[in-house]
């Protein structure tokens, strides 16, 4: 049996055509409880966009955001209704917090469904009215990338966006800045450049035209304290209480992704191993590259949720033999 394992979620781009299949073919009751209540929440048919919709249908923000959440939630509840799971401390990469404060008890399921439908129509809004880019930058020191962005800003907004790892950066902003910004990196000694496949520039000052309307919805939603230790993406640290959770899932709009921070503070609670639930092996890659003698388990497919229930389910008592 493990535990004390650091449950991470993840955020917009693990999406793929397919990706509850294998969980409603292997564990139709609990999957299918979990699809059909987002789906309600969320007035979208999420069962067959994240089953057997083709790859395009999952590409919009407003579509990709509750799809992502919704297979997080059902992997799960997959784990917790099977083994009766629970997670040492949670974490999510930006959209992904709102399916660790689930597992948390600090939102309710339908809450976080509906406020993630909220958050990704205004996030696709901004895409409409800015043009704007992301792209990953490969082997430059974060410090660097910031310094970067500074000198592209004449030509308009661009700011890190992402801090993944030691050598991964996010950069985020307007489409030439962030094109500019991109090469001086280049130039000043980064391996590789590639601009992600987004609709809209996430997690720079560009999103900040949202915040008081998201800001609005998020207070007609109950927050609770979490029941397991919550580490937030925005600051890289634990969450204090409900009110704190409420407060930055709002600053997540416009703020950076800490998740070296996060991973750094998961180390210092003294976690037992790192388990990536939701489609992707993203996050368990950046945790097995901080911590590779640490036990990292992902639930992309089938396979892997197998292995993964029969080492979390606990080991049959032992009585000892009659003398």
């Amino acid at each position: 049996m493990i535990d004390n394992l650091f449950t991470m979620f993840p955020g917009q781009g693990s999406q793929r055509a397919g990706m509850a299949g294998h969980l409603l073919r292997e564990h139709p009751r609990t999957a299918g409880r979990v699809l059909a209540r987002a789906e309600e929440a969320t007035g979208l048919a999420l069962t067959e966009l994240c089953t057997t919709a083709p790859e395009e249908a999952l590409a919009p923000t407003e579509i990709a955001q509750p799809a992502i959440v919704a297979t997080s939630l059902a992997v799960y509840e997959v784990l917790r209704a099977e083994t009766g799971f629970v997670p040492g401390a949670v974490a999510g990469h930006s959209l992904g917090e709102y399916t660790a404060l689930i597992a948390a008890g600090v939102l309710d399921a339908d809450d976080a469904l509906r406020l993630v439908r909220i958050r990704g129509q205004l996030m696709a809004g901004v895409s409409r009215t800015v043009s704007g880019a992301m792209t990953a930058l490969m082997g430059l020191d974060p410090a660097r990338i910031e310094e970067v962005c500074a000198a592209a800003a004449p030509l308009g907004v661009v700011e890190v966006a992402n801090y993944n790892e030691a050598g991964q950066t996010v950069i985020s902003g307007q489409s030439a800045a962030v094109a500019e910004a991109a090469r001086l990196a280049l130039e000043a000694g980064a391996e590789r450049a590639v601009q992600l496949k987004v609709s809209a520039p996430f997690h720079c000052s560009l999103m900040s035209a949202i915040e008081d309307e998201f800001a609005a919805a998020l207070e007609r939603v109950a927050f609770r304290a979490p029941r397991v230790p919550v580490i937030s993406s925005v600051t890289g640290a634990l969450v204090r209480d409900g009110a704190h959770a409420r407060d930055l899932l709002r600053r997540q709009l416009a703020g950076p992704v800490r998740w070296v921070g996060v991973l750094e503070a998961a180390a210092a609670l003294g976690v037992g191993g790192y388990l990536e639930a939701g489609p992707g092996r993203v996050l368990s890659g950046f945790a097995g590259r901080v911590a590779p003698d640490a036990p990292v388990r992902s639930t992309n497919d089938a396979r892997r949720i197998t292995t993964l229930l029969r080492d979390l389910r606990p080991e049959p008592a032992t009585t000892a033999a009659a003398a």
